[in-house]
This record gives C-alpha cells, structure tokens and sequence, in this order.
C-alpha cells in the first residue's frame, strides 16, 4: 500500500472513530454515572430523575466526623431539620436540563462544606472529564470544578 494510501487510510479511521466519540457526547444521558469531585472528597453518582438529571454522594473520603465519631452530618445546612441528615447519601445536585454541546443547564448544586446552594451548569469536555460550575445571579462570578468519571470495578 503507497503511503497516500495509508494516510487517507489512517485519517478516515481516525475520522470514523471520532464520530462516534461525538455521538456519546451528544447523548443527554452521557453525565449519567458516578464522578470524583476535583479534590478527590466525594463522589457523586449522577442519574435521570423525570426529564432532569440529579446526584447523590455516593462515597467520602472521610465519611466519619473525627469529633463524634459518627457520620458526618449536613451541620452547615441552613434548614435546622437537615442538620441531622448525613452528608453520604444527600442529594447535592438537581435540576439539570440536557442542552445542546454537551451542556446541562438550569440546575443547582448544594455544598455541604459551607451550606451554600448555586445556580450550575455542567458541561461534558469528553468522556470522562465533567466541568461542574457554580455560581450565585451570572456564571461569570462563580468557581469551576472538574470531576473525573469513575470506572465500575
């Protein structure tokens, strides 16, 4: 085989696989799954609930409370109710809607570090790699943070 050959060969491969990379991308259940936070703290395993996609902490890195020796609890939770509820286990993120470009839009993302809930959008740079992006009134003034997808073991 020439090597035109072999480089129209090895570009139309390469052009054959990228579509479909694409395609997942395009999927609105392709956040679906469970993801690392950046600092490597929590995980959260995201799904589709209705027409909108949410997430739950499904792991911690530290999921007992070093003073009680219990598990850590939402104590900075603004609602004294939910001051009592585990941290593990609490739905941190919902209301997000599939846009297009690999986007979620319309959501709201609760820290439990602080007690703090933000506007969010999230948006999928490839497979494995979500930028989760909070923020209060416009998505200039807020912090972004990226979460690696995690493989079932």
């Amino acid at each position: 085989m020439s090597t035109t050959k072999k480089v129209i060969a090895f570009l139309f491969v390469g052009l054959f696989i990228s579509s479909f990379s694409s395609l997942a991308l395009d999927n609105p259940d392709a956040i679906v799954g469970v993801w690392k936070t950046g600092e490597g703290n929590a995980m959260v395993k995201i799904y589709k609930n209705g027409n909108k996609y949410q997430g739950r902490v499904v792991w911690l890195k530290e999921p007992i409370d070093p003073e009680t020796g219990k598990p850590k609890l939402d104590k900075n939770n603004a609602d004294a109710a939910a001051k009592s509820k585990p941290v593990l286990g609490l739905i941190n993120i919902w209301g997000f809607v599939s846009k297009e470009d690999n986007v979620w839009d319309e959501g709201n993302i609760y820290d439990p570090k602080n007690g703090n809930t933000y506007s969010s959008t999230m948006k999928l740079i490839n497979a494995n790699s979500l930028e989760v992006r909070g923020y209060i009134g416009v998505s200039i003034i807020g912090r972004t943070d990226t979460w690696t997808r995690q493989v079932a073991k």
